[in-house]
């Protein structure tokens, strides 16, 4: 398990005209080391937050937020089950904030935040950036408005967004992107940016694709899945992951279904399409490597 602070890469297009920035904004220390989680050391495991943040034409654009500044000053608004199981390291320069800032960038510069779900730990940050649009899936805010559940009323924190963010809706529809349905959040912006639906850990999740400038895709997928093991075969399934993502899905047959699908995905991309997801920390790692061409 890694000692330091943040992780951060930056990734520059050719061309340089456009940077993806991949900071980690949720880093996590559950029990169980890397044989039950596929990271970390022999008894305590690692996760990551994977946030993006694009320097685009518009200003800056932060794909999810990790825990914000108001979760470093009040971990209690965590609550006290979620804080025990996943042992989340809180610290202000991991926050998005901060990282921005220490990006040369000014919080105001944020002037978009693309969701890929409001987890507590994908939605912490957006107190941080209030002047941002905040984009999201029209049936995700309303089940964290109206969670159904015990599920739902422990992952959605309206402490997260109590300042009022300024939230944009969205339906998928007369959008598609490799066969599936999508919705186009920021038209006119580059780079282009495509809200994928792939429901099941929440009724309204969704993968966030961006569309490089060398004409190939950059998938996060959030939490539609929880290490590379679950879309490449090739690679090892870490079982505790395995069993967590079944415990958190809001509907599990719709959750493997778009895995399922995702896995197709992976299969028959071309090379110029990469699926991340947001707790896998050899993703992180992995970009972190210069990229050629």
């Amino acid at each position: 398990m890694s000692s330091g602070g943040p992780e951060r890469a930056a990734v520059t297009e050719p061309g340089g005209r456009m940077t993806i920035h991949h900071l980690d904004c949720a880093t996590m220390c559950p029990f169980g080391g890397r044989a039950l989680l596929g990271s970390g050391g022999a008894l305590v495991g690692r996760l990551v937050g994977h946030c993006l943040l694009i320097e685009s034409g518009d200003g800056l654009i932060l794909v999810d937020t990790g825990f914000g500044t108001g979760d470093v000053a009040d971990p209690a608004r965590l609550g006290a089950p979620f804080r025990a199981a996943v042992r989340p390291r809180l610290d202000l320069a991991g926050t998005a904030l901060h990282q921005v800032r220490a990006l040369g960038h000014r919080p105001e510069d944020v002037r978009h935040i693309v969701l890929t779900h409001l987890d507590l730990d994908h939605a912490g940050g957006l107190g941080d950036f209030p002047q941002a649009q905040v984009h999201v899936l029209a049936e995700e805010l309303a089940a964290a408005r109206n969670p159904a559940n015990r599920n739902e009323r422990d992952r959605y924190r309206a402490a997260q967004w109590a300042h009022g963010p300024r939230w944009v809706e969205h339906k998928a529809g007369g959008e598609s992107w490799h066969g599936f349905e999508a919705a186009r959040p920021l038209p006119g912006v580059t780079p282009e940016i495509l809200l994928v639906p792939l429901i099941g850990h929440t009724r309204g999740h969704c993968g966030v694709a961006v569309r490089r400038e060398d004409g190939g895709w950059l998938l996060h997928g959030g939490d539609a899945w929880f290490s590379r093991g679950d879309v490449d075969p090739a690679a090892r399934r870490p079982p505790a992951l395995v069993a967590f993502q079944r415990l958190m899905a809001a509907d599990n047959r719709a959750r493997l279904h778009n895995l399922e699908r995702l896995r197709d995905l992976q299969r028959t991309a071309d090379p110029g399409l990469d699926l991340i997801c947001a707790h896998d920390p050899a993703d992180l790692a992995r970009l972190a490597a210069p990229r050629s061409g």
